[in-house]
């Protein structure tokens, strides 16, 4: 007794154990790729999948039992019995009964009766999509009064950077529309799943003169009017301003005036798309039911719990708890996709696994005597310890939401702990199977969820491949509990990751250690968040202290994605496609292959993984060495951010003043790391637009910084706003720019040409409020123009700070290159190199060709970082120089 009880825990019993058992595997598959195929079939050839299907499975059914009779018969008439074998242990014959295979028969009978209920299924969700009033409304971009019961809860759109504006962010809601008004009164009643799209900004004082907002109204967008507004940066209210539309919960009934728009992707789940107009409160029809309302209380106290943590822990620990993703930043959510740590912060089995691990007992003990846990503790018999469990699952739906996700992350979290938890994870495939086959006959949408698609091969990957790695490694003298650690990291990656890579376009090459040190933090923060919210609505205090020491590991693990998202090569570009994810399978079987040979020689092992380390680190002397960046003396860079600007002028020894901060923190943040840029006494933002601001706290994160410079014209007021909050959160002062500023750092020198104290008239767009440096770096003369437009321009080279503009070594060319540019400021400037900062394939055909032909008519080299990439700018004089990365 004693042994086992001390034997390793998730080992297999040796009497236990038996050969895997794939039969319900084909089924699955099968049930799988037809439900994704049926979905998106008319109803004609549904009803003809549905109809071969059960003839040809239903006659090889009753070929097959025929057969088994034949046998019997001849077994019978020849006075013996059938004889003993496999197929005869599954109720079928040997080969020796005759030719016929029943058991073969019955597999494939099987697999085509599997494929015809999944095309019925399909078929009939399908066609809750097209009956009703509302896919007729929706082609018809009708506006109508609805009754609708919400399915979810609300999800924030992330901020998306549209040229030089944020998108506009919105609440989403999966729900079912009960009851339709029409335009002429006339009320249907019907049952079709829907999105509900809530704008819920306040409106502005009109469209705005923004260039950003003009180009809407070129475009046909509709404008917007209303009163000033201050929102958070992400598009909504102040803190302590919550819209009242945040607060709603699943199975509250609605009355919503919105227009009716087609699904956005053919082959979704919905039937339309209700676009809502959120400037007023919701209109309540229908309470929530109870079980809403509790699980509703329990996530408002873990949030108000978590309100004193710090920024990341009080963001995470919602997440990994309940799968409250609402307050995650964009960098920080970005920097969990890069190091694919995502599924900590979706609803997963992984959460299951530890909360019922807790309650039952350590994996592997669970059906023993000496079983441990909390159950154990407090005296609960095995039988009601098994109820007591399954209530708890219940309960950990109902929180996390019954959505399929959830009922996904149940089903495949009950399995993962069942396999540790007996020892027999070869038996729990069939389990897996059958879990995978009746979910997708319950909601055939399930098949083309690639949230789904990872779930079952993460936790396929943990009952196969893990157990096999996790032993070859025990054998080469590994710890146990490291290899089955790093075993099941590495199996959950090697099958993950090329769907993965069809989602983001991208391999991650720190997935694996981020993953193993997050694991040591995972347990405690999930135990503790629990713990949260359970005591949240009975006593505050308890909760705010048990929610301070989760904070700990739910800082380490932000800590570790934004340390892994921030190496240089921690990710390797990839083709987004189904090609490229089997490209990368077979590069993945290779690598496993020749990682097989390494661990045979320690030696060698160990000089690839360095040298795999020093790729992913790029520290930057070694960079310098190999791949020449940056260069040798570089005086001024300008880096690849796409459809933005972001500028580095060299101070030295690493210490740099940024110009400007790109669209996205990520490329920004790379780009000044493979500049070995520690230290900025100075960031400068020319002005407001998304495609310079948005990429702030990538400059700030990691770095010392000292002062930000603005333009006084405060337009987009959202970005402005986020640019004072980003700067207020790390105690970095805010000073604004004027023409006839002057200022120096180490060898740099520089004077603010424009804009002038109080412009009058003020600036119709926020571009010609674009701050203009004239820099002087040991001889060398830059002059940077943001995205001044051409009367601003005229209006520049005018003026009294224009002195010394004549002849520029190099020119930061305004607005990305575009068409409107000052013939006399051009011809007066007369740059030797000109850098254009743009996106590749970008819709606004940026630069173009009338203004880089204009350039190199003057006699200016023309380098552009859409197709060289990062430029570094060298030298002086007849020494200048510029190096592509």
């Amino acid at each position: 007794m004693h042994a086992a009880a001390g034997s390793r825990l998730g080992d297999a019993h040796p009497r236990a154990e038996g050969p895997t058992d794939l039969r319900l595997v084909a089924p699955a598959a099968a049930v799988w790729i037809t439900a994704a195929v049926s979905v998106g079939l008319s109803p004609g050839w549904v009803t003809v999948v549905v109809a071969v299907s059960l003839v040809i499975g239903g006659g090889l059914l009753v070929a097959g039992r025929g057969g088994i009779w034949t046998g019997r018969r001849c077994a019978r008439a020849e006075g013996k019995a059938p004889p003993a074998g496999p197929d005869n242990a599954r109720g079928g014959t040997s080969a020796r009964a005759g030719p016929a295979r029943p058991g073969l028969w019955a597999s494939v009978s099987a697999v085509l009766l599997c494929v015809g209920a999944a095309a019925a299924s399909a078929g009939l969700h399908a066609a809750d999509l097209r009956r009703g009033p509302v896919p007729a409304l929706a082609e018809r971009f009708a506006d109508v009064t609805a009754e609708v019961e919400l399915t979810s809860d609300p999800r924030l759109t992330r901020p998306r950077i549209t040229g030089d504006h944020v998108a506009p962010t919105a609440l989403l809601f999966d729900a079912d529309v009960t009851r339709v008004v029409r335009a002429d009164g006339t009320e249907l009643a019907t049952r079709t799943p829907v999105l509900v799209i809530v704008d819920v900004r306040s409106r502005r004082g009109g469209p705005g003169k923004t260039g950003g907002h003009r180009r809407l109204e070129a475009a046909g967008a509709p404008a917007e009017a209303g009163g000033p507004r201050r929102t958070d940066g992400l598009g909504l209210p102040e803190a302590g301003r919550r819209s009242p539309w945040q607060d709603l919960l699943p199975s509250t009934r609605l009355r919503v005036t919105a227009r009716v728009v087609p699904a956005l992707v053919d082959g979704d789940d919905i039937a339309a798309v209700l676009r809502v107009r959120g400037g007023a409160p919701p209109e309540v029809v229908g309470a929530p039911s109870g079980p809403q309302r509790f699980a509703g209380r329990l996530r408002e106290g873990l949030r108000r719990a978590t309100d004193g943590l710090d920024a990341d822990a009080r963001a995470l620990l919602p997440g990994l708890v309940v799968g409250d993703t609402s307050r995650i930043a964009p960098e920080l959510d970005e920097a969990f996709r890069a190091t694919d740590l995502t599924h900590l912060l979706a609803v997963s089995g992984g959460n299951l696994v530890i909360v019922l691990t807790l309650f039952l007992g350590p994996p592997g003990l669970a059906q023993r005597v000496e079983r441990r846990g909390l159950a154990s503790r407090l005296g609960v018999p095995l039988r009601a310890t098994a109820v007591l469990g399954g209530a708890l699952t219940l309960a950990f739906v109902i929180v996390c939401r019954p959505d399929p996700s959830v009922l996904r992350a149940a089903a495949c979290g009950s399995i993962s702990l069942l396999a540790v938890a007996t020892g027999r994870r070869r038996s729990l495939i069939p389990a897996l199977a059958a879990a995978v086959l009746l979910l997708v006959l319950y909601d055939p949408w399930l098949a083309r969820s690639y949230g789904f698609l990872l779930s079952v091969l993460a936790t396929g990957a943990l009952l196969t491949l893990a157990p096999r790695w996790s032993a070859a490694l025990r054998r080469r003298r590994v710890p146990a509990r490291a290899a089955e650690a790093l075993a099941a990291a590495a199996a959950a990656q090697a099958l993950c990751a090329p769907v993965v890579a069809v989602l983001s376009a991208r391999v991650s090459l720190v997935a694996v250690p981020c993953n193993l040190l997050a694991e040591f933090a995972v347990t405690p923060a999930t135990v503790l968040g629990f713990a949260t919210l359970a005591t949240a609505s009975v006593a505050m205090p308890v909760a705010k202290f048990t929610a301070w020491c989760a904070g700990w590991p739910a800082g380490w693990i932000a800590d570790i994605a934004r340390t892994g998202a921030a190496q240089p090569g921690g990710g390797v570009d990839w083709q987004d496609s189904w090609t490229g994810a089997l490209l990368l399978a077979l590069v993945t079987a290779a690598g496993v292959a020749a990682g097989r040979r390494l661990l045979r020689h320690p030696p060698a092992a160990v000089v690839v993984a360095a040298l795999l380390l020093l790729f992913v680190v790029q520290p930057p002397p070694l960079t310098r060495v190999i791949m020449g960046w940056p260069p040798p003396g570089w005086r001024f860079a300008m880096c690849d951010v796409g459809q933005g600007d972001a500028g580095v002028l060299a101070v030295g020894d690493g210490s740099a003043v940024v110009v400007d901060a790109g669209p996205d923190p990520a490329s920004v943040d790379r780009c000044l790391s493979t500049l070995g840029v520690t230290r900025i006494p100075l960031v400068v933002l020319t002005h407001f637009h998304a495609d310079h601001v948005a990429g702030l706290p990538g400059v700030l994160r990691g770095r010392s910084v000292g002062e930000i410079e603005t333009t006084g014209f405060e337009e987009p007021p959202e970005q402005a706003e986020f640019v004072r909050r980003e700067a207020a959160e790390r105690h970095i002062p805010v000073t604004r720019a004027v023409a006839g500023e002057r200022r120096r750092a180490g060898r740099l020198d520089w004077r603010v040409l424009w804009p002038p104290p109080d412009p009058d008239p003020p600036p119709d767009d926020p571009n010609d409020a674009s701050v203009t440096l004239l820099v002087r770096s040991a001889g060398l003369r830059l002059l940077l123009l943001g995205d001044l437009e051409p009367p601003a321009q005229r209006a520049l080279s005018r003026s009294p700070e224009a002195a010394g503009l004549d002849g520029v070594d190099v020119l930061k060319v305004a607005h990305h290159g575009s068409a409107y540019q000052d013939p006399e400021l051009m011809r007066r400037v007369a740059p030797r190199l000109a850098l254009v900062s743009v996106g590749g394939d970008n819709p606004y055909g940026h630069p173009a060709p009338s203004t880089v032909a204009a350039l190199r008519a003057r006699g200016a080299v023309v380098l552009r970082t859409d197709e060289d990439g990062d430029l570094a700018v060298t030298g002086a004089g007849e020494g200048l120089g510029v190096a592509r990365h």
